[in-house]
């Protein structure tokens, strides 16, 4: 487990673009915090490192939603989920079809955690919190196979 310190907006995205430089077809990550706390600035990040094509934005209205590789980009689709509006409603989850998606693209789900461990036992969990002075702290958990994978350059 490791804890890094987000004081600016551009911080969360420079992280998250060292998690997607180093993301691979088949990887899950989970994100979770409160309202606020910079997930989809986290998952933004992560789309900029994959290099992906499309605004990344939250897809709480639509749940899901798939980012083709860009023309520059490393050739991994990502698919963004926002599990808020799924209400911890496991078979919603399961409609999605996300273990095909795991299989081809990388999948970072948003308010994930409690859920979306299910679908792989190989995932990272990064719970997000916003302190009072607006600095975030992203509390970095790797669970199977990410025990032994780096983050990316500058850890």
């Amino acid at each position: 487990m490791t804890t890094v310190e987000l004081v600016e907006e551009s911080d969360t995205l420079r992280f998250g673009r060292r998690l997607g430089s180093v993301l691979e077809a088949g990887d899950l990550v989970l994100l979770a915090g409160p309202l606020g706390a910079g997930k989809t600035v986290l998952a933004r990040g992560i789309a900029e490192g994959l290099g992906v094509s499309g605004r990344v934005s939250s897809p709480t209205f639509i749940i899901a939603r798939e980012h083709r590789p860009a023309p520059s980009g490393r050739g991994i689709p990502l698919v963004h989920v926002d599990a808020y509006r799924l209400g911890g409603d496991l078979a919603q989850l399961d409609d999605l079809d996300l273990d095909t998606s795991l299989v081809e693209a990388a999948v970072v789900i948003e308010w994930g955690e409690g859920a979306g461990e299910r679908l792989s036992a190989d995932h990272l969990l990064i719970r997000l919190e916003r302190r009072e002075d607006d600095a975030r702290l992203a509390t970095v958990v790797p669970h199977g196979s990410w025990s032994d994978r780096p983050l990316g350059p500058d850890r």
